[in-house]
């Protein structure tokens, strides 16, 4: 690893860019430059890094002369147009978008489940970070999925708002406010009041009848535990909560693992924060998972329904681990072992 890089963020005004510049900083990444870069609408707005305000730029096909790494979190619109271009001026773009994460050049990674997969930046000089949902349920099931295979999953999601950025969480915000004052509301965001309300429906709906959420958490499981014969079926649900998403997972093993060996099995795991203990009512919430690193797990069971059957509830806090966080620790082991 060298002294420093030069990095720049895209959408460093957005939920994600925000905890990406800070992540940066707390993870002590050597930061050579920091260039930030956003749409012309928020060109000229300053952020600070490093006790510096430093003036966002319009993100254009030129930002990225002389950038080692680039942090992507600006849209799968935008990161198709723009990737492409800051990697043909040398730098290795690191995509927090839909974009790019079933391309089969482009590596989809994971750090504590996939690491070797980075190495394929450099098919593209792209690497793409999951969705937020996809990553915090593959970090649990990795170590069962080595220790006894793993055969079908189904998960249920309930998701906080600020998987849709900062609008939606101002939309959740001023509309409890309003339904306490026991006014009207009118939802903008969403197609739906989410406060005191949830709905089954993120991303457009498709042929199937499943959401694209759900499929790219089909898809990416496959993709990221390199294993396409994995069965999964996904329902994902919008919850009203600001932050951490958590989930429902019932997994079908290749062989039989027992609770108790589960829980040995995610204590010993890279990234993973066992609490189970319903005696004492202790289990994962989204309260304790927003602002920390760690996926929690609780809630581990023998499924009484099927055999090789396991039931878990994973919380994580999406913005960081979910999205910002997986970013950073992707350029960390870039950096560390490529560049």
């Amino acid at each position: 690893m060298k002294d420093g890089y030069h990095i720049a963020v895209a959408g460093a005004t957005g939920a994600v860019g925000n905890e990406m510049i800070k992540i940066l900083e707390e993870q002590k990444f050597p930061v050579a430059s920091l260039k930030l870069l956003a749409s012309s609408r928020s060109a000229g707005k300053t952020l600070d890094f490093r006790g510096k305000s430093l003036t966002v730029e319009e993100l254009r096909e030129d930002s990225f002369e002389g950038v080692d790494i680039a942090l992507f979190s600006a849209g799968a619109a935008a990161s198709r147009q723009f990737a492409p271009a800051a990697a043909d001026s040398g730098c290795v773009v690191i995509d927090n978008s839909s974009g790019w994460r079933m391309d089969p050049e482009v590596p989809l990674v994971v750090p504590e489940v996939n690491p070797h997969a980075v190495a394929d930046y450099r098919n593209k000089g792209i690497i793409a970070n999951p969705n937020c949902s996809t990553i915090q349920m593959v970090v649990v099931l990795k170590p069962i999925y080595d220790a006894v295979g793993i055969e079908r999953v189904v998960v249920s999601t309930y998701q906080a708002v600020s998987g849709t950025g900062k609008l939606a969480m101002q939309e959740l915000m001023d509309q409890t406010r309003l339904l306490l004052n026991f006014q009207e509301v009118t939802p903008e965001v969403y197609p739906y009041r989410i406060a005191f309300n949830c709905f089954p429906h993120i991303g457009g709906f498709l042929e199937n009848g499943y959401t694209e959420e759900e499929m790219k958490m089909v898809y990416e499981t496959q993709k990221i535990m390199e294993d396409p014969d994995i069965r999964v079926s996904a329902t994902t649900v919008r919850i009203p909560v600001f932050y951490g998403h958590s989930e429902a997972v019932n997994i079908q093993t290749s062989r039989k693992l027992s609770a108790k060996d589960a829980r040995v099995l995610l204590f010993r795991a890279p990234g993973v924060k066992v609490l189970d203990n319903p005696d004492e009512r202790i289990y994962p919430m989204p309260l304790e998972a927003a602002g920390i690193d760690d996926t929690l797990v609780g809630r581990i069971r023998e499924d009484i329904s099927i055999e090789n059957g396991l039931d878990l509830w994973i919380v994580a806090d999406n913005i960081r681990k979910g999205a910002a966080l997986n970013t950073v620790q992707i350029a960390e082991l870039l950096a560390k072992e490529y560049l």
